[in-house]
């Protein structure tokens, strides 16, 4: 984007990029459903967490499809929006993890361990679908990183379904959404950031306006 006189090159994502959004959507509204009831069932907190996590993933996918062929500048205030929305998500997380742990709240392991799983193989599948899209423009990559979130907090949600099982105790279920949570407020830093740049180079690269009065004498 050298040329302050031409239109920034929109890095438009490839053709599969939006039938594979649709693919993403259905499944994550899918998930967001099976893991809110097992949430509720096992009294989980990590499930719960990746249950909301499941349903801001789906809001953001239509916000990337609504955007999809929008200029450079529309899709990064559409990554900015989304990035702010990772990090407010991982603030709730911790509140609510606070909130059990003075409860003295214990989740049922087995349950914890099967949806888990379930839904690591629905994040993967995602995963796989966006790795080739990872190195786009901010709003094709806080899409994979949603996605690639997703994977990690699904393998610690079983991970914190062992903990529980084998200490009878609430704490591992709260570690883990301890850790999902920060790891969506810093994945949610680093879109924002990444949208700010692709903001301002959108900027730079747009037509500058000719000032009145310059024309000579």
């Amino acid at each position: 984007m050298a040329c302050s006189c031409s239109p920034p090159e929109s890095n438009s994502p490839g053709p599969g990029f939006r039938r594979a959004l649709w693919i993403a959507l259905w499944i994550n509204l899918a998930m967001f459903l099976v893991e809110g009831w097992a949430s509720f069932q096992s009294g989980s907190v990590s499930l719960m967490a990746d249950a909301i996590d499941f349903f801001g993933d789906s809001a953001n996918y239509v916000l990337s499809l609504s955007v999809l062929s929008m200029g450079l500048a529309w899709r990064g205030r559409a990554a900015m929006i989304k990035g702010l929305t990772m990090a407010v998500f991982g603030l709730v997380v911790w509140l609510r993890a606070i909130w059990v742990a003075q409860s003295g709240l214990t989740p049922e392991p087995l349950t914890m361990g099967a949806v888990g799983f379930l839904a690591l193989v629905a994040n993967v599948t995602v995963a796989l679908m966006l790795f080739r899209f990872r190195s786009g423009d901010s709003d094709m990559r806080s899409v994979w990183l949603c996605s690639r979130n997703d994977a990690i907090g699904n393998v610690a949600v079983m991970v914190a379904a062992l903990g529980v099982f084998g200490t009878g105790t609430a704490w591992p279920d709260l570690a883990v959404a301890g850790i999902m949570g920060t790891l969506a407020m810093t994945s949610g830093i680093s879109v924002m950031r990444h949208a700010r740049s692709d903001i301002a180079a959108a900027r730079s690269a747009s037509p500058q306006p000719v000032s009145a009065g310059t024309g000579s004498h």
